[in-house]
């Protein structure tokens, strides 16, 4: 009687376990169709299966053709980064770069604050990702008015002294300023009297330093939200033998951000996520791919919003002849 028992509770044990496994066997194979119905169905494709490729728009150096150093390690590490195929475009100037990326041939693309500024004027379908950041900390160039030994006591006493500037195709000697200041409602032409552009941003120096003019608009590398520090147009001036003492600042713009890496706003915010960690952590990452993407900033790369280009659009408008509009 005990061996029946015992018999018949291993046959139990047995056909209970082998109903377990049916229910499990069946729960799996609902799961993996409920699975590859969420896949299928197009309202949830991944994002790298809309885009297909990944392209990123680039200006080469001038004189470099179409060629970009370390192009084929840059591939790969944005390739690693958002884990789907990427290719590099190289324009040929950024009048291209910005039809490119309005016309969505490009997702991405590496400005000059001027040339994001017209970008974002032209579509209004981008928005910037990051901005490099200099070795101190600086994060764009402010303009600035120098007068020596107080012959400019302020910005109202301007038309009754001789001012220089750098040419006018400057941005930091010349359009910076005078589209701040017509941001400020301060409209100054280009060849009014009292401005006299030299022909380069030293000779516009030298006019300071031999007593030509009694004013100087140059520019001065700057942090956010901070007093410009004394580097540009007053560290060379002082490299010239200028005493610091001497030079005053009578007045200062906004700040002109360093220009942007930006995205296509329709881009997926997975994609936006993937590449903002990936920058913001390059320069302690991986310095060499760094230095390869960013030459000029040695800092690494911040995050940045539409609001820190402000300035850059107001460079822009003046430029257009449109300065008066807001």
């Amino acid at each position: 009687m005990s061996q029946r028992c015992a018999g018949h509770g291993h046959g139990s044990r047995k056909a209970n376990g082998g109903s377990v496994m049916r229910v499990a066997l069946k729960a799996y194979a609902a799961l993996m169709l409920v699975h590859g119905a969420l896949w299928s169905n197009p309202a949830h494709a991944d994002w790298r299966d809309d885009i297909g490729t990944f392209r990123i728009g680039i200006v080469a150096e001038p004189g470099a053709g179409n060629t970009v150093p370390g192009l084929a390690q840059l591939t790969d590490a944005y390739t690693r980064a958002l884990g789907m195929k990427v290719e590099f475009v190289v324009a040929r100037d950024y009048a291209a770069l910005i039809e490119a990326q309005a016309n969505a041939r490009i997702e991405y693309a590496i400005y000059s604050a001027t040339a994001y500024a017209t970008a974002s004027q032209r579509c209004g379908c981008i928005e910037p990702l990051v901005a490099p950041v200099d070795f101190d900390g600086a994060i764009g160039i402010r303009s600035v008015l120098l007068t020596r030994d107080g012959k400019l006591p302020d910005l109202a006493a301007m038309e009754s002294h001789r001012i220089a500037m750098a040419p006018s195709d400057s941005v930091g000697g010349s359009l910076l300023p005078l589209a701040a200041l017509m941001a400020e409602g301060r409209k100054i032409a280009e060849d009014a009297p009292f401005l006299v552009h030299a022909d380069s941003a030293a000779a516009a120096e030298e006019m300071l330093i031999d007593g030509k003019a009694d004013g100087l608009f140059g520019w001065v590398t700057a942090a956010a939200d901070s007093q410009p520090e004394a580097s540009g147009t007053q560290a060379r001036l002082e490299a010239a033998g200028l005493s610091a003492v001497a030079l005053r600042v009578v007045w200062t713009s906004g700040l002109l951000r360093y220009g942007p890496h930006a995205v296509r706003s329709d881009l997926d915010p997975e994609a936006k996520r993937r590449l903002t960690v990936f920058l913001t952590n390059l320069k302690s990452t991986t310095p060499d791919i760094y230095e390869l993407l960013e030459s000029k900033h040695s800092g690494g790369f911040a995050v940045v919003a539409p609001k820190d280009y402000e300035m850059a659009a107001s460079v822009v408008r003046f430029v257009s002849g449109s300065g008066s509009q807001r």
